[in-house]
């Protein structure tokens, strides 16, 4: 698929390296650009002058995409169309980005969440589709597709629709978190921008995966999180057991952000992202080669996403120190204090300072305490003493004739659990006596 590349820019020099790489992500071959900095022009975007120079483009490359870094409004989209030779398709940086996710997404939820976003884009186009049928202009062309008068309400049944089975998932997603928390696991979330090297930390944190392996599976529990130079490679979230004695924490890899996503894009994603709102602590992992203006810029987005929803303390993990110097990254560090005051620098890659992140991650998680029961001795009280072994670290047992003594450090939520086990247990004795 040959694909020419269009930008417009208020000021300054267009930089077209972003939708580039997501062209090629999506299996597009760039066949050319063309770029303006003026003021958009409400009907195509580009100036009338500039938007003729695109039809040339396209004509002599044989290309039969044209894909704008710009939103394109659907009106836009119709009058391009019109100017562009027929069979030529117009998409926006958006539909590009959907066209992309269409691809990655394995899972069922991650598949729901990418025709929920494919319906919000659609949702505005079919309204537009139907005003210039009233008007009769016939939108015939790839970009709006032919008029059908119950397109707009099939859209918003099926958007209802899909919203209700994602609750339906999430909720079932949350209570499993919630009883991976009651079995004494600690929840850490990698977050950060796409391409940030979340996937390869979270093969080099897991216990029981080779930071080479890679058998191409995203799932949640499967057996890896797909690891390549490219974007969008996670749309689910994997969640994998990581080696902290002697918590038990379990790591979970998200979906990556991308700069300037529309909020009806985000929404559509928003149930992916509740991994992150509701871990015990978010990684935050930044590309440390980039410009560090890029890297401030990433950095403020990413937080304001976080501190939306999230409680949790969020720790700055500047990955791929193996691509800059020692005197870029003190710079760098230096130039981004006020965002990331104490971060982590690793290399995931290289497994360079991964202990270093192990112990902070020990460090920001709640603490443990300590706890002493005094189980009596019934039919019950093994099974009692089993689950503690399951949940916390066990110090020691003294096993009497009567009773047993359980002496162990745990979190807190499973230290309330065992003490209600103990009464229940105390319970059960004192009724049969």
């Amino acid at each position: 698929m040959r694909a020419i590349i269009a930008k417009r820019v208020d000021s300054g020099t267009p930089d077209t390296t972003e939708i580039s790489d997501l062209a090629a992500a999506a299996g597009y071959t760039v066949a050319g650009e063309v770029t303006q900095s003026r003021r958009a022009d409400p009907a195509l975007q580009l100036g009338e002058g500039k938007a003729e120079e695109l039809a040339e483009v396209v004509e002599a490359t044989e290309a039969t995409t044209v894909i704008f870094d710009n939103r394109l409004g659907p009106y836009q989209t119709y009058n391009l169309g019109q100017l562009l030779p027929e069979g030529v398709e117009v998409i926006d940086r958006f539909t590009l980005i959907l066209e992309i996710f269409g691809q990655r997404a394995q899972t069922r939820k991650a598949q729901l969440q990418v025709e929920l976003a494919e319906l919000r884009y659609e949702l505005p186009r079919a309204e537009a589709k139907t005003s210039l049928a009233k008007r009769d202009e016939h939108p015939g062309f790839m970009g709006l597709g032919e008029y059908d008068e119950s397109r707009e309400q099939d859209i918003k049944n099926q958007i209802s629709r899909i919203k209700d089975e994602l609750e339906r998932i999430e909720q079932t997603e949350e209570h499993r978190r919630e009883r991976r928390r009651d079995s004494g696991f600690d929840l850490v979330a990698l977050a950060g921008y796409t391409n940030a090297g979340k996937s390869t930390l979270l093969r080099r944190l897991a216990e029981d995966l080779d930071v080479e392996e890679n058998e191409d599976l995203h799932r949640d529990l499967d057996a890896t999180a797909e690891s390549q130079d490219k974007l969008f490679t996670t749309l689910g979230t994997t969640t994998r057991r990581a080696a902290i004695e002697p918590r038990d924490v379990l790591v979970t890899d998200t979906v990556g952000f991308i700069s300037d996503l529309p909020h009806w894009l985000v929404e559509s994603f928003k149930s992916t992202l509740d991994s992150v709102y509701r871990a015990d602590l978010v990684l935050l992992v930044v590309d440390v080669s980039e410009d560090v203006d890029d890297i401030h810029e990433k950095l403020v987005t990413s937080h304001d996403t976080l501190y939306e929803r999230n409680e949790a303390p969020i720790v700055t993990v500047l990955n791929k120190i193996d691509a800059v110097d020692e005197t870029e990254l003190e710079e760098k560090r230096e130039a981004l204090s006020a965002l990331a005051p104490n971060p982590v620098t690793v290399s995931a890659r290289e497994g360079l300072n991964i202990d270093a992140l192990l112990d902070r991650i020990d460090d920001e998680l709640p603490d443990w305490e300590e706890e002493r029961l005094m189980l009596p001795m019934a039919d019950e009280t093994m099974s009692v003493v089993s689950w503690i072994h399951d949940n916390a670290h066990v110090d020691d047992v003294t096993y009497g004739d009567e009773d047993v003594l359980v002496s162990f450090e745990a979190r807190p939520a499973v230290i309330s659990q065992a003490r209600s086990r103990a009464s229940e247990l105390q319970a059960t004795v004192a009724d049969s006596a």
